[in-house]
């Protein structure tokens, strides 16, 4: 990667306009993808992401466009939703193969159980690959507003220059050598952003939600480890950090699905009305599909997918939640600072 790169982001939601204004105010070459050529015309016409982000305005010096045949660039910021992220990686193939790439998906693809990366890596292969993750909502970042995350990478080098590249007066990036931790707590927090909403729904008070984020954040731990990533990611940004900000903000898409779930409606209904995708509805199939084949206990998220998928009355699962057998709090603490139960790493 040289200096000032030509920079592509595919990808038209909020996250992926969000971080093209980031690029395009440090004085790169910023093209904007939209997977939807009416859509894409209307945002070169009005530079204005209505559906997803209102109210904050795309410059001219922003290229927007569907159509990638005369479009050259030395960097990728892959901002496809997870769900959706294969089929257009397998289309755009031929174009953007050999090109560095940044994903800021989160979750887990729901047929395969796959993370981003390694939907990149299958697609278009080798070459270098980072994820970026942590605190970070559109709406905030894409009006200047403070924010700390993490770039993760096997390639310690590339990891510093997507940090270089990124990193502004109001984004900081920290680097960090567990992709698969960091990739697994933006994947994992959303599952419990939904419980969090769903317990506002019902209206259950504050301290169930502190309880959510400190149980959650182990629970989270706890898989990562057994899928081989390093426990403490779960305790920075990319984990903890991230979750914070999920579970309590107005911005957060799952927590608004959990706060929906747990007023009465259905998720039919809710999806129906979605602009957005909230990746945690699909993330909780996929991680209860890997908890049973890794043997790992996940009892927040199996309730909220008893709630998604199973119909289950959303007080219900509170209450089963609650009503668990008593056990020592320092026992998952001290599993997760042991040597046991984590897989070894390809």
């Amino acid at each position: 990667m040289v200096n000032k790169p030509k920079i592509l982001v595919l990808g038209d939601g909020g996250w992926g306009t969000a971080l093209a204004l980031l690029l395009d105010k440090k004085g790169y070459a910023v093209t904007l993808w939209s997977n939807f050529p009416d859509y894409a015309k209307y945002l070169s016409r009005y530079r204005e992401n209505k559906k997803f982000l209102p109210g904050v305005k795309i410059p001219h010096s922003i290229n927007i466009t569907c159509n990638l045949q005369l479009v050259t660039c030395n960097l990728m910021v892959m901002a496809i939703p997870t769900q959706h992220a294969r089929v257009v990686l397998q289309k755009l193939q031929p174009q953007i193969s050999d090109i560095p790439i940044v994903s800021v998906a989160k979750g887990l693809e729901m047929e395969t159980l796959k993370r981003p990366s390694e939907i990149i890596k299958e697609v278009l292969g080798t070459k270098p690959v980072a994820v970026l993750s942590g605190p970070s909502h559109a709406e905030e970042v894409s009006r200047g507003l403070p924010a700390s995350v993490v770039v993760a990478s096997a390639d310690k080098e590339f990891a510093r220059q997507v940090q270089q590249t990124f990193m502004t007066d109001y984004f900081r990036l920290y680097t960090h050598s567990d992709m698969l931790g960091v990739e697994l707590g933006g994947a994992l927090k959303n599952v419990i952003a939904i419980a969090a909403g769903i317990c506002k729904g019902l209206n259950l008070g504050d301290n169930v939600t502190s309880a959510l984020l400190t149980r959650g954040v182990l629970e989270m731990a706890r898989f990562g480890k057994v899928m081989g990533a390093q426990p403490h990611t779960f305790f920075g940004l990319a984990g903890i950090g991230d979750l914070i900000t999920t579970c309590i903000s107005p911005h957060g898409r799952n927590r608004l699905v959990g706060l929906r779930l747990g007023g009465g409606e259905t998720l039919k209904d809710i999806l129906g009305s979605m602009q957005m995708v909230a990746e945690g509805i699909w993330t909780t199939r996929a991680v209860v599909n890997l908890a049973k084949q890794y043997v790992v206990e996940m009892p927040i998220t199996k309730e909220v997918y008893g709630v998604l998928f199973r119909n289950k009355n959303p007080r219900r699962a509170v209450q089963d939640l609650m009503g668990r057998p008593p056990k020592s709090e320092m026992e998952d603490l001290k599993w997760l600072l042991s040597n046991h139960g984590q897989r070894h790493r390809s």
